[in-house]
């Protein structure tokens, strides 16, 4: 099978590109525009695998993406491409509402064009799959209850909006079109390769710098942890195995305050340190919490028992093992972090000049 992965070079599209190339025989086309969030350093290890191939593409023109399309003939689209931080989405909402909104218009548009010149055979077995987020269903009030795929939408933030306008386009044309398409709405994820605006990473690295760990509020918000990579199966799982006009939650089962999670890694961060840590004392002294986001969701749950149920998947990092493999991994791969703090994986990859 090949696969055209939009957002291929981000934190999930990359870690989708990698399960691919190391556990499957498919192909797989990247789509990405490169934007700040776009790093080809996390694909350095399949970059130069036969069955993979880059197009530096902007989702929301139409003619290039229909090129793409015509050029590399897929069987199956996963659409990964987003703008997803919720701070920048409230700081400036334009980029969100352009790229998520207007982009997944296009691709839908172009999708469909190339779904109906294909033979009956290869139209039968195309699948258009769009990963979406658990924030679309807004905030969940007290300790109790979870997001189901039956949960209304809700969303609080200019990024979660635009998300959820996009599942709903989703949803029209398949109804109205034919479009086989499927949904999928995850919990937040961790693990390698993630940019370090995000929580995880950015606990992690200042804390190795030695710098404040910032806190939203008093750290009392609650979510599912998704490993990164039990989420990739999970997308391949669902592109292979889900049904048309279906949608799948995925989550980790682990819910946490975000207070926890960050003591969880200073914790990690005592015990493994190395010797030229700027960050001599306890982890935990650097927590600084800082004024709280506007319209700042409480707290996410998921019930992922459906995808566990109709399709077989279930996580198999808990918390505490996967973010003992994550600490790890950053640990191991401070010349990557390094490239993307300051810059240099934008200038010198390929060649190619950021957007």
């Amino acid at each position: 099978m090949k696969l055209l992965i939009t957002g291929g070079a981000g934190f999930i599209g990359s870690a989708v590109i990698r399960h691919l190339i190391a556990n499957t025989d498919d192909h797989v086309v990247n789509v990405d525009k490169l934007t700040y969030a776009g790093n080809l350093e996390s694909l350095t290890e399949v970059s130069d695998s036969p069955r993979y191939a880059f197009e530096r593409v902007d989702i929301s023109v139409h003619d290039e993406l229909e090129r793409v399309f015509h050029q590399h003939q897929p069987d199956a689209v996963m659409h990964l491409a987003a703008e997803s931080h919720v701070d920048r989405s409230i700081d400036g909402p334009s980029a969100f509402i352009q790229t998520n909104i207007v982009g997944t218009y296009t691709l839908l548009e172009v999708a469909r064009a190339y779904w109906n010149e294909l033979d009956t055979e290869r139209r039968s077995t195309f699948r258009f799959h769009h990963i979406s987020t658990d924030e679309v269903y807004g905030d969940l009030e007290g300790p109790e209850g979870v997001f189901t795929e039956e949960t209304s939408y809700a969303p609080s933030s200019p990024y979660s909006a635009s998300k959820a306008s996009s599942d709903h386009l989703v949803r029209a044309w398949q109804r109205t079109y034919g479009l086989p398409t499927l949904i999928t709405n995850c919990s937040n994820n961790y693990g390698p390769y993630h940019f370090p605006e995000k929580l995880i990473p950015l606990t992690i690295l200042n804390a190795l710098e030695g710098k404040p760990l910032p806190v939203y509020g008093r750290g009392e918000q609650i979510r599912d942890w998704l490993h990164v990579e039990d989420h990739a199966r999970a997308l391949y799982t669902v592109v292979k195995e889900g049904q048309v006009g279906e949608t799948y939650n995925i989550g980790g089962h682990n819910e946490k305050r975000n207070i926890d999670v960050v003591h969880a890694i200073c914790q990690l961060i005592d015990e493994m340190k190395p010797a030229s840590s700027n960050c001599q004392l306890s982890a935990s002294r650097l927590i600084t919490f800082v004024a709280d986001r506007p319209g700042h969701d409480q707290r996410y749950a998921i019930d992922a028992s459906k995808i566990e149920r109709e399709l077989g998947w279930h996580p198999r990092e808990t918390f505490e093992s996967g973010i003992r493999k994550t600490v790890l991994w950053y640990l191991a791969n401070q010349d990557w972090c390094r490239r993307v703090q300051d810059g240099s994986y934008q200038r010198e990859r390929l060649g190619v000049n950021p957007v």
